[in-house]
């Protein structure tokens, strides 16, 4: 058994895994830039907090953004590691194409912000862990 390939495929899979599981830290990244808390105030509540980023409207205008977000990481991640960076873009014009019709009749600016700062935190996500399964793939 070729350990070496093993190790490889390992290191492939975990990388994967870790991409597309971003969520978490795209959501962190949105909750911190919209985050507008009084001085001397340090400990808002989440959900005030939620409701000044705009999270909880954008969550109910944009469903299935969760779902969206993690084969966006896939897509992108499977797109580095093979070594196709043209389907980066084919992804993002799914993406954009998708949900332009949302956010042409959304009623907030907020909506259309959050979502473009979310794809790109996505995006730098799986770009990182993609390099890292690149780098298992062509070592």
């Amino acid at each position: 058994m070729d350990w070496i390939l093993v190790g490889r495929a390992g290191v492939v899979l975990v990388a994967g895994l870790a991409a597309a599981f971003g969520n978490p830290v795209v959501r962190a990244l949105l909750r911190r830039i919209g985050r507008q808390v009084s001085p001397g105030d340090e400990a808002a509540d989440v959900a005030v907090a939620r409701a000044n980023l705009g999270l909880a409207a954008a969550e109910r205008e944009l469903p299935g953004g969760r779902w969206v977000g993690i084969l966006e990481r896939v897509a992108v991640y499977a797109c580095i590691v093979t070594g196709f960076p043209t389907g980066i873009a084919m992804v993002l014009g799914v993406k954009g194409l998708g949900r332009y019709a949302d956010l042409a009749t959304s009623g907030s600016t907020r909506t259309g912000e959050l979502f473009i700062v979310g794809t790109f935190a996505s995006l730098l996500w799986a770009g990182m862990w993609g390099g890292v399964g690149w780098v298992a793939v062509s070592w």
